[in-house]
């Protein structure tokens, strides 16, 4: 099932054509990984996808209809997003600042409803959070922040969820954290959810479906298998790369060995060859 789609989509940055005819489709219930080199155009797609960006021509459909055309806040219940290194006002506690989520139900500058802060407490408890509710933001770890964050997502109450890079100057553990956070989420929550991957050995590990970028185009979609492999990879990202099968889980794991070389490069000299000359032309000059 698909309930959000692209058709012939270009996104521009004033005359600088950055996206061309993009199609494609996010498939629901999965986790969704847009992958590509810097500059190739994934985390300008991700913002269009949400509606933060509006494209140049052609259109964003969520469940038939243009997103662009619908009021934000119409937006916002059906899906939330977290751009990259979001930051927060000095002083905002966890528990505030996941109360956020909450503006799209709320009338005017209404108080939050005894719903509200039921469903702020359970995304609280969802991301393991429940403890940090009253420490302000700016006194956490990266990960915890990246959880509030996340949590602060959840309250939307919306099927679909994107990020920007969510791992982002983390530490491995704490990557390790947040993704599988999105994991549970995607499976006990049926949360669906697409994200910008930095790492293509995370994208292919916590994601069901990726769609592979080179200058704003598609170059590969599909499962994990389909799109990790050594074509895909040269033409992408430029480098020569083994797949290999990751020994706990079987999904493709990529084993980057060389960048792709444009024309044969003439091996080097070797250092005994090099000898051997120059003693050949000390005897000639002699």
């Amino acid at each position: 099932m698909t309930r959000l789609t692209t058709t012939n989509l270009d996104i521009a940055y004033e005359k600088r054509l950055i996206v061309e005819n993009l199609n494609i489709a996010i498939p629901q219930g999965k986790i969704t990984a847009l992958v590509g080199a810097n500059g190739s155009g994934k985390s300008t797609i991700l913002k269009t996808l949400a509606r933060l960006m509006s494209p140049k021509n052609g259109s964003v459909l969520l469940d038939g209809k243009s997103i662009h055309k619908q009021s934000t806040k119409e937006v916002a219940k059906q899906l939330a997003i977290l751009p990259q290194n979001p930051t927060a006002p000095d002083g905002l506690t966890v528990s505030e600042l996941v109360s956020y989520g909450r503006f799209p139900y709320q009338k005017g500058f209404g108080s939050l409803s005894a719903e509200d802060r039921r469903i702020v407490n359970w995304a609280l408890e969802a991301t393991g959070m429940s403890m940090f509710a009253d420490r302000p933001v700016d006194q956490l770890s990266g990960g915890q922040r990246q959880r509030a964050w996340i949590a602060m997502t959840l309250t939307q109450g919306t099927d679909m969820i994107f990020l920007d890079e969510p791992t982002t100057f983390l530490d491995m553990a704490h990557q390790l954290e947040v993704l599988q956070l999105l994991e549970r989420l995607n499976m006990k929550e049926k949360r669906t959810i697409v994200m910008v991957v930095h790492d293509l050995n995370h994208a292919s590990r916590y994601a069901q479906h990726m769609i592979a970028i080179k200058s704003g185009r598609v170059s590969g979609v599909g499962e994990p298998a389909q799109v990790m492999t050594p074509e895909i990879l040269r033409e992408v990202f430029n480098i020569e790369a083994d797949i290999v099968p990751d020994p706990r889980t079987g999904v493709p794991l990529c084993l980057p060995y060389a960048l792709v070389q444009s024309h044969p490069v003439e091996s080097s000299p070797s250092l005994e060859h090099q000898k051997v000359e120059r003693r050949e032309l000390a005897a000639a000059g002699a």
